[in-house]
């Protein structure tokens, strides 16, 4: 299938030549596997899964999905209740309106983690229904997750769940849901080059839409690449539109040796650092109910600890909406 529209906005590559956009084409990602060659046509890569790759997971049932209640809730009350699940956030988030859709463009880095068990990820979630046992969640990204990948590489995956993470859904194509048409881009594969401390940056845009006709989520990866499609039958909320878009970092902090975790969150810096230095999305939009791009409205942010890892948001002509998030995770003022 093909979608049937696609959100023209602000910030489409084609017809901005900021320096931005001229600078992105002069670095353009490509994943390590396509120095072996590419796919025919009406075919599509998909990452081998080996014994050894379902061995790392706690159980079978478990392989390729997210630990329980790993959502950041903003307004949550209860900060315990949060933590509890051993992940933390750095986020920039909207609710309150119908959304359709979202668009960012994520710096890439290859942050360190502590533990095999922990995990480091960017991204965006485009969330339907409440914080309860019928959330329904799609997510795009990148993440560094030795437990699911046996290495340390910056991977480019989706996740889906229509259930707060307990009976449905997964990362990638590791279970059956998201419908890939694209064979140039592998799900779960390494993406190349990743930015260094002061030196060159590189990112990756990441769009998802509602397909107004036929209803389906649609994600697109960079300037031209439409990968594939959620069905809307996957979901009960999202089958009409999502009530939340958050866009930032996460990662799992299994307090190795009673103490929080030295896994790092983007870069591994903190926001005040800046370009080069500290992780960003840039140009962040959201996908109104006419199907286009607009700039999100009334941002919050959210951290668990900001002495851990931290947000900071901003806004300028070229990079549009825009925040610089995370952290070094244990540091003297985060024990």
């Amino acid at each position: 299938m093909r979608p049937s529209y696609h959100p023209e906005g602000l910030f489409d590559e084609n017809k901005v030549a900021s320096s931005s956009a001229s600078k992105e084409q002069a670095n353009p990602i490509n994943q390590l596997w396509h120095q072996n060659g590419k796919c025919p046509e009406n075919t599509i890569p998909i990452r081998r899964t080996k014994s050894d790759d379902v061995l790392r997971a706690s159980s079978v049932k478990r392989y390729g999905r997210k630990k329980h209640r790993t959502v950041p809730q903003p307004r949550s009350a209860d900060p315990d209740l949060i933590n509890q699940s051993g992940h933390q956030h750095a986020i920039a988030y909207v609710e309150g309106d119908k959304y359709y859709g979202a668009k960012a463009t994520i710096n890439v880095w290859e942050p360190k983690i502590q533990q095999s068990n922990e995990f480091s990820l960017s991204q965006l979630w485009i969330l339907g229904g409440s914080f309860g046992e019928d959330l329904n969640s799609i997510e795009a990204g990148w993440q560094v997750s030795p437990d699911l990948y046996g290495d340390n590489n910056t991977r480019l995956f989706t996740y889906w769940t229509s259930d707060a993470y307990q009976a449905t859904g997964c990362y990638n194509l590791l279970c059956s849901g998201f419908i890939q048409i694209n064979n140039e881009i592998a799900m779960g594969a390494s993406i190349s080059p990743i930015s260094a401390f002061r030196g060159s940056q590189y990112d990756i845009s990441i769009l998802i839409w509602k397909d107004p006709n036929e209803g389906h989520w649609w994600m697109q990866f960079g300037n031209g690449y439409v990968l594939g499609y959620w069905p809307a039958f996957l979901f009960s909320y999202l089958a009409d539109s999502a009530s939340m878009i958050e866009w930032g970092g996460e990662v799992v902090n299994s307090e190795p040796d009673g103490q929080h975790t030295s896994t790092q969150m983007g870069s591994g810096h903190f926001p005040e650092e800046g370009f080069g230095k500290s992780s960003y999305f840039r140009n962040i939009q959201v996908v109104d109910g006419s199907n286009n791009l607009k700039a999100p409205k009334g941002i919050g942010t959210f951290t668990e600890q900001s002495n851990c890892y931290d947000v900071q948001t901003g806004n300028n002509g070229d990079w549009g909406h825009y925040f610089y998030y995370g952290g070094p995770g244990k540091n003297p003022k985060c024990q």
